[in-house]
């Protein structure tokens, strides 16, 4: 296994590397550090010192990939290729391009923090209502429970989480005022504010997931170890738990596995919906002030996030299946 997981992560940085330098490259292709500083500055006349001033402040006024009039290895590390990209590799995200400069680190930092409060409950309790439900519908398969059930998945899947949030806002916020439409606090206040958007993306997602879930008992039900673990006179629940599920769980792994880099990157849509100061809300807020420094540092760390994903799924792979070997 841990051959296999070194391999994994030599893989795993060569894929880094390419995705840091095509980002680099594409964000550069289309704006020049001359274009960038005209978006920043803002305003219909921008004169070319106040550009030069916005570079020198923000380094970009050095070369982009070589720059020839250095010496030695200066000539690779004076440039805004290494000073801007190469620097992703070791965690220094440096400070955004906006006008507040903000420290990118320190922001991912304090910002992970307040999305992993609200994805974590969602991801967990997702995964938990979404294969229960679709195993309640396996075991009532062929009756009206079942058939109602795949009704409003399908209702359910067919809504956009926009509707959901929309919704959700006007009646238990505005009507009930049962909890805030938006907004956060730290600490043990945080619960009022994201009790409502965990409960509304779990909503938003269960449609999907349950009949997904749905459809890998029912393609396991039938294969032949169910037929025996019947003949030898197991009741249906003991079937569906004992053996149905555990043998579904590969393709469940791959499903939450592959929502794992949400969980730390946060949820655009709500958290922005929501004012919930995480990563999520921060990426709109860097698209929408044209941050470009801010957007390859939030690329670079879904990179990251999706490679140690695929690594955690290998070995989870190996706990709910011992006859998989990691070689």
């Amino acid at each position: 296994m841990i051959r296999h997981l070194l391999r994994r992560f030599g893989y795993g940085l060569l894929v880094l590397v390419g995705v840091n330098l095509f980002t680099f490259f594409l964000f550069f292709s289309v704006n020049t550090p001359d274009d960038m500083a005209r978006l920043n500055i803002g305003g219909k006349r921008v004169t070319q010192e106040q550009i030069e001033r916005w570079k020198t402040e923000r380094g970009y006024d050095k070369p982009l990939y070589w720059d020839a009039s250095a010496d030695g290895a200066r000539k690779l590390t004076h440039t805004i290729l290494w000073e801007r990209s190469a620097s992703l590799m070791v965690g220094d995200f440096g400070r955004s391009d906006a006008r507040q400069a903000v420290n990118i680190g320190h922001e991912v930092k304090v910002r992970m923090g307040v999305s992993l409060q609200l994805a974590v409950p969602v991801f967990v309790l997702q995964l938990l209502v979404s294969v229960s439900f679709s195993l309640l519908l396996v075991f009532f398969r062929n009756s009206a429970i079942d058939f109602w059930g795949v009704v409003l998945c399908v209702l359910m899947l067919s809504i956009s989480s926009l509707f959901y949030i929309i919704v959700g806002q006007f009646f238990f916020s505005r009507v009930l005022r049962l909890v805030p439409i938006n907004g956060y606090e730290p600490g043990l206040d945080a619960a009022k504010f994201l009790v409502l958007p965990v409960l509304l993306s779990l909503l938003s997602r269960l449609g999907t997931e349950a009949r997904l879930y749905r459809a890998m008992f029912l393609e396991e039900i039938g294969k032949d170890y169910v037929r025996t673990a019947r003949a030898k006179g197991l009741s249906e629940q003991v079937v569906l738990f004992r053996h149905v599920l555990r043998n579904a769980l590969i393709p469940i792994i791959t499903s939450a596995g592959s929502y794992l880099p949400y969980v730390f990157l946060g949820s655009l849509v709500f958290e922005s919906f929501f004012g919930i100061p995480g990563l999520g809300a921060f990426i709109i807020d860097a698209i929408a002030g044209q941050d470009f420094a801010i957007v390859r540092t939030m690329v670079f760390l879904g990179a990251v996030l999706y490679i140690a994903s695929n690594a955690l799924m290998d070995v989870a792979y190996t706990w709910a299946d011992p006859r998989v070997r990691l070689s």
